[in-house]
Parts: C-alpha cells; structure tokens; sequence
C-alpha cells in the first residue's frame, strides 16, 4: 500500500465510520445539555408562595376574631392584608396588621398582628383582634363574618365561620 492512500491490504476503502459515530454522539451530548439547561431554569425562578391553614372562630357578643394558623409555612405578617366582612358586607376600617391601637378597632390585637409581637406567624399561633363598636358593620351573635388573608397581594386564605 502506498502513502496516502485510503485503501488498506485488501484493496478496499477505509471506514469513517469511527469518526461519525464520535460527532454524532458529540452532538447528542449537546443537545442533551440545552435541553436539561433549559428544564432547569424553567422551573420555579420566582420563590413559592407560602401554604398554610388557619381556623377562624368570632365571638359576636364581644366583636372578638380570633384565627388559629393550624398547619403550614409560616406568614411573614408585614407582608400580610387581612380583610374582613360581616355579611358580605366589608367592614368600613379593616384592620392595618401588624398594628397596636388603629382606628375601628378596641385595644391592641393579639399574638403576630400586635405590632409588638415577633411578625412571623408560625403554626400553632393564634392572632386575634376586636372590632370596636364605631366600625360598621357591627357583628352580632349569628352574623356571617368572613376573613380574606392575603400575603403580597396574593390571597392566601379565605375564611368563614358564624358568630357565636
């Protein structure tokens, strides 16, 4: 055989097949690489929103709403809205948690909506306040009251339970 040439002893041509097989399973390997890159920045970039139960129980007689944070994450509470409807009819001041003495509202709430109370609510905790008379409407024993907790602006829960 002569240099140069691309036949081997038996006179036929060599195979490229070697070389084929390489790139081919060098591209492979690329794509395979994009694709997972791309899976893994498409999942979740944003910070999951907080999961939690609570449990609502209103005292008419004493315009008391008390709510009991019973399983999941806990609510940063400065992050948090809370509103609050008796009826289906929203109250005229809703309460501005955290907070220590607001406006339509007797003396400073309890647990994580006192503003001097530790802002995370973790479950187990129980955040309580009372509606002062000079808020409209006024809960009675039998009304409708319904709590919306929205953290961020995203509403979290949504809670409804009858005035004892």
């Amino acid at each position: 055989m002569t240099a140069g040439s691309d036949r081997d002893r038996s006179g036929t041509t060599r195979a490229v097949s070697p070389i084929i097989g390489v790139l081919v399973l060098l591209a492979l390997t690329v794509c395979l690489a994009a694709v997972v890159a791309l899976g893994v920045s498409g999942l979740a970039l944003e910070s999951p929103e907080p999961t939690a139960s609570f449990e609502l129980a209103v005292d008419g007689d004493r315009s008391s709403i008390t709510i009991d944070h019973v399983a999941g994450d806990a609510i940063d509470v400065e992050d948090l809205s809370v509103t609050i409807a008796v009826n289906g009819t929203e109250l005229s001041q809703q309460p501005p948690v955290p907070f220590v003495g607001a406006s339509g509202f007797d003396g400073t709430p309890d647990g994580p909506f006192n503003a001097r109370a530790d802002p995370e609510w973790t479950s187990g905790e129980r955040a309580g306040l009372s509606v002062a008379g000079a808020n409209s409407p006024g809960i009675s024993a039998g009304d409708s009251v319904t709590v919306s907790l929205a953290v961020d602006g995203k509403l979290e829960a949504t809670l409804e339970t009858t005035a004892t």
